[in-house]
């Protein structure tokens, strides 16, 4: 269950003082602002969806109950903060606080104006602060655009390297760093860690690792097909029913007829 913790709402839920005078933008701003977007009945909501306190789920955080529409536009409005102060929020135990610097490095760095050494900033602050990120909402806002929209033109042996760590988070973010590369159609990374993600025994693992992969068939069909009937018989069923989503039903079926049934699925 959920933390929750109690903060006294804030009267004013608009632009901060500083901010509108241009002076720099805080943690602390981000955070007075999430106060007055707070609610119980989000709170409750919040605690029926994710999985807190138990083993590597989101453990240890506390709620405060704001809907993630409003948390994302308060977002794109602190998308000019330090990259200092977004590393305070993640030092944060609210989890709503760490989801707004991931969102606020993930809202910008999709925008077509940010610079090559702000991109840099927020790709080293999440890889270097990744013991921050410990659900998996977390990972799937900073990795489906900003992780992989740095290491498009880089090398890209830390994903493999992650691809192999003991941690979940970490696996799932090497996973999905590279849907950025699947949407400029370059999707060899994407099967490449999807093998080595063959036998993981998460099941938030093989739902991102199908997912990945459902998505570079829509680019290339062929190669996931390569890829069904060289491993569908082995994989786990869950990375299996993601992967086939998108295939016609006859489909569909072949591949589930081939999967055995196997450990932990």
């Amino acid at each position: 269950m959920a933390k929750k913790i109690t903060i006294k709402k804030s009267p004013n839920p608009g632009i901060t003082k500083e901010a509108a005078s241009g002076k720099k933008l805080t943690a602390k701003q981000f955070i007075e602002r999430l106060k007055a977007l707070q609610s119980d009945e989000e709170l409750k909501k919040i605690q029926r969806y994710f999985k807190s306190g138990e083993g590597q789920y989101g453990e240890g955080d506390k709620f405060m109950g704001v809907k993630m529409g409003q948390l994302f536009a308060l977002a794109i409005e602190f998308g000019e903060m330090p990259v200092a102060e977004i590393e305070k929020l993640l030092e944060s135990p609210i989890h709503e606080a760490r989801a707004g610097a991931v969102s606020i490095m993930d809202k910008a760095s999709r925008n077509k104006k940010i610079t090559g050494s702000r991109r840099k900033e927020f790709y080293d602050l999440y890889m270097r602060r990744h013991d921050r990120i410990n659900n998996w909402d977390l990972v799937d806002l900073g990795c489906l655009n900003m992780t992989g929209s740095y290491l498009f033109d880089k090398p890209r042996t830390i994903l493999y390297k992650l691809a192999k760590s003991k941690n979940l988070w970490e696996r799932r973010t090497a996973i999905l760093s590279t849907c950025y590369f699947i949407r400029q159609g370059d999707l060899a990374d994407a099967f490449k860690i999807a093998e080595i993600l063959l036998n993981d025994k998460e099941d938030l693992v093989h739902k991102a690792t199908g997912w990945m992969l459902r998505f570079a068939g829509d680019k290339d069909p062929q190669k996931l097909k390569d890829f069904l009937d060289k491993y569908a018989a082995t994989i786990p069923r869950t990375f299996l029913r993601y992967s086939i989503e998108k295939l016609d039903k006859k489909k569909r079926e072949y591949y589930m007829g081939m999967a055995k049934e196997i450990n932990n699925v």
